[in-house]
């Protein structure tokens, strides 16, 4: 009878002291109490991680099991379910990447795509927030600058999003009759939500900033304020469109309807901590409201995706005749224009934190 070892190979020993100095021990989770007062989330009393270690037990604390894990990992699979899903529609369905054609007027080369700009920026706001809301939880407890720094560029991430879904929803997922009223106007409606979107990175990065643990209900407030007005702007041309059509008209309908339920219960459980506000201690880990944002936050990145796409092959071929290249072109500068107002927004933020800091430790 053949003999089989089940002993590692000699190159897998030899390799094992590197690895485990590539792959430190990282340190035990702990306690609230073991925390500064800025690190903790109420309710929340186990989990989190010590303070002021290396940067590289951070982002190797992603496997690790602690509070922010499901945070992370919700944010980050979704963003990477994005990429993937924007690569497929692109290549079997969108007829070029990256906002260009595959053949040109000649049938050869290539030519700029100017219809699918919108939705390849609604892609990049969406890769943004995730990618930055996941760098946030995953990086936060290195130290005080660092959280502040990073939740704030988490802001931006948000505001980025918003306007890349106000513009997207505006050029692909709306109808003549409310693009014929008041709100519907394209110079009112995305100078609105741009201005929004700012806002609500303004009035984020400001509550973060002012308000100090335990936090006062006008600090929820002043986040969800902005964000709230914003989202009722971004989606109104989706509601107008839910109330007014027949939904089996499109395939998209359904979807648009998902995603505004997602969002609203996303809503709720950011608002609330709920439901380890009535078992402290019990959620720690799994389960708690934050999480629960995050994980429907990204459901409704993904159902609105796909209604987008919907809604995209159905608008292309009269999109330039609807709205004009020129219209569509500046409507895309614009979205690089409020990332650069929220980026100085948050640099003129992140000064004031520095201040604070020196201030506190005088």
């Amino acid at each position: 009878m053949v003999q089989v070892s089940f002993s590692p190979p000699t190159i897998c020993l030899a390799l094992l002291p590197g690895l485990r100095r590539l792959l430190p021990s990282l340190p035990p989770t702990v306690r609230d109490v073991d925390v500064p007062p800025l690190f903790r989330e109420r309710y929340i009393l186990s989990g989190y991680r010590p303070v002021g270690q290396s940067w590289r037990c951070y982002v190797l604390s992603l496997f690790q099991l602690h509070n922010e894990t499901l945070n992370v990992w919700s944010h980050l699979l979704a963003a990477l379910c994005i990429a993937l899903r924007f690569l497929t529609f692109s290549v079997f369905q969108g007829g070029g990447l990256l906002g260009f054609r595959l053949q040109g007027p000649e049938g050869q080369g290539f030519s700029l795509d100017v219809s699918s700009m919108p939705l390849i920026l609604y892609v990049c706001s969406s890769i943004t927030y995730l990618t930055c809301s996941a760098s946030a939880h995953l990086l936060q407890s290195h130290s005080e600058r660092a959280h502040y720094s990073l939740f704030f560029l988490d802001y931006v991430g948000v505001a980025v999003y918003q306007y890349g879904c106000s513009l997207a929803l505006y050029l692909y997922s709306s109808d003549s009759v409310w693009r014929q009223s008041t709100l519907g106007q394209i110079h009112i409606f995305l100078p609105a939500s741009a201005f929004l979107a700012w806002l609500s990175c303004s009035a984020c990065c400001y509550a973060k900033l002012r308000f100090q643990r335990s936090y006062p209900l006008h600090r929820k407030l002043c986040q969800v304020g902005p964000m709230g007005v914003a989202y009722l702007l971004d989606i109104s041309p989706v509601i107008h469109r839910l109330s007014t059509q027949n939904w089996s008209s499109s395939p998209a309908m359904p979807l648009h309807l998902l995603q505004v339920v997602l969002f609203l219960l996303a809503a709720f459980f950011f608002s609330c901590p709920i439901p380890e506000r009535f078992s402290p201690g019990r959620y720690d880990i799994i389960g708690h409201g934050h999480q629960l944002f995050h994980l429907l936050l990204s459901l409704c990145t993904l159902a609105q995706q796909e209604a987008l796409y919907e809604d995209f092959l159905m608008r292309r071929p009269a999109l330039i005749r609807m709205f004009g290249e020129e219209r569509i072109l500046l409507a895309c500068v614009s979205f690089i224009c409020l990332t650069l107002c929220c980026v100085m927004t948050v640099n003129h933020m992140s000064a004031q934190v520095v201040a604070q800091l020196k201030r506190g430790h005088r």
